[in-house]
């Protein structure tokens, strides 16, 4: 009796493995904003169960992202840096890109605001005050959409912190965050991530709502015909679900603290 259930176990125990091995992968390249703030773990199980694809999730910046997706390493990609994006498809990397959403960028810093920026509307005139006031600034440093956006914005400022008031991190946006609220520093930073971590840091919003920092996000598909092995009708499921009616009011229900964090805009091009 007690082999036969032994045995049992045994096949049962195989079938299911052999069920796991079968099912197919889908490899998805993103930024840690989509991650971090917990997007991901909410968005794409429903997926997951209609489709039978597993998505393995490679959460990193824009540039590496993208940088992966170009060397077929993974099948799509989810990133926010749209001229990074439509140099990757007009490079015949990527096709069918999409647009799936946005938020914004804020500039965050300590309660006590040494640069006197709180409130500030005009982005490019709070960085500046920022450099004059020899603040400290900590940067993500690692080619993400949000350091894209930053470099793009010290060029505009014409200036950044010289010295030790600037700090290139070479890391994701939490770990920013964590490093900014130690340093008593500003950074630049999704609203998502921000809200993600604001219990954890006690960073403080000090400049919003400035056009400059409207952060759209799209979803591409790596080109087939550069890799032949690369799941592409996976990938075309997962951007047709994604800007499907469905998806999009499953990112528009995503909350954190009863904030919506993403906006739907697949219908937009």
């Amino acid at each position: 009796m007690m082999r036969t259930r032994m045995v049992s176990l045994l096949a049962a125990l195989l079938f299911l493995s052999s069920l796991a091995s079968a099912q197919q992968v889908l490899k998805l390249s993103t930024t840690t904003s989509t991650d971090n703030s917990g997007l991901l773990k909410f968005l794409l199980p429903p997926f997951e169960a209609q489709s039978g694809l597993k998505v393995q999730v490679i959460s990193v910046g824009t540039g590496k992202a993208l940088e992966l997706a170009k060397n077929g390493d993974v099948d799509v990609t989810l990133v926010h840096a749209r001229p990074s994006e439509d140099k990757f498809v007009a490079e015949g990397h990527g096709v069918n890109r999409r647009n799936v959403m946005y938020n914004d960028f804020i500039i965050v810093g300590p309660a006590a605001d040494p640069a006197g920026i709180k409130g500030e509307k005009n982005l490019i005139a709070a960085l500046k005050r920022i450099v004059d006031t020899k603040a400290r600034f900590i940067s993500r440093g690692d080619n993400s959409g949000t350091d894209q956006m930053e470099r793009a914005y010290w060029k505009d400022v014409g200036a950044k912190p010289a010295g030790n008031a600037y700090v290139s991190a070479g890391l994701g946006m939490g770990e920013v965050l964590t490093m900014a609220a130690e340093l008593q520093a500003y950074t630049l930073t999704d609203r998502a991530t921000y809200v993600a971590y604001q219990a954890k840091t006690g960073l403080a919003i000090a400049v919003e709502g400035d056009a400059k920092m409207f952060n759209p996000y799209g979803i591409i598909a790596v080109n087939p015909a550069k890799y032949k092995d690369i799941n592409y009708k996976g990938a075309m499921q997962l951007i047709d679900w994604i800007t499907s009616e469905a998806g999009q009011q499953r990112i528009a229900a995503f909350r954190v603290d009863g904030k919506q964090l993403f906006f739907p805009s697949a219908t937009a091009r």
